[in-house]
């Protein structure tokens, strides 16, 4: 199994050819006679919302790291292997932003397929918490320039961008509570 499409055999070496196995265009190694699964990649973000301001805010983060350095998401990333997604989703918040959560006070938001980057396919499960749940003050974490709360309005005033599939999930997570 692969993240991205592979030209050869991760077992053996050789070039991969391509049938069609269960209806679908599948690589195949010709020597180990293996298919060579070409799998999403799991992923999990959360979304804590501060309810007790005029208008609800959400904590983001502004990428430092490629892809869309400088553009804004939700804390999130890669699943460790044999992480729970509500796991890997409070990892990821406290390494980008320095705000710890507790996975049980997690509520799932939404769970999508991003579009495929460079043949590479990400399964995001987006979760939602409320800040009262939550320890800590945002901080910028290890993929992270700057960890902020922003409501739709400042944000829409500020000029500036998010990653254009997250914003949807910001918007949503800020209503969630209503």
């Amino acid at each position: 199994m692969v993240s991205r499409p592979a030209d050869y055999c991760p077992h053996c070496g050789e070039s991969l050819e391509t049938i069609t196995f269960d209806g679908r265009e599948r690589s195949h190694c010709p020597v180990c006679e293996d298919v060579v699964w070409h799998n999403p990649v799991p992923c999990a973000s959360v979304a804590v919302v501060d309810r007790s301001r005029s208008e609800p805010a959400v904590l983001c983060v502004e990428r430092a790291v490629p892809p869309g350095i400088g553009e804004w998401t939700l804390p999130g990333g890669h699943m460790e292997v044999g992480e729970e997604p509500a796991a890997a989703a409070v990892r990821e918040l406290e390494e980008e932003t320095g705000v710890a959560l507790a996975a049980d006070t997690l509520e799932i938001l939404d769970a999508t397929t991003m579009p495929p980057r460079n043949g590479k396919h990400v399964t995001t499960i987006h979760y939602v918490a409320d800040w009262a749940d939550a320890i800590g003050k945002p901080t910028a974490g290890s993929d992270a320039n700057t960890a902020r709360f922003w409501s739709p309005t400042t944000f829409a005033a500020s000029g500036e961008t998010f990653r254009p599939i997250h914003e949807a999930w910001f918007r949503a997570a800020a209503t969630y509570f209503d």
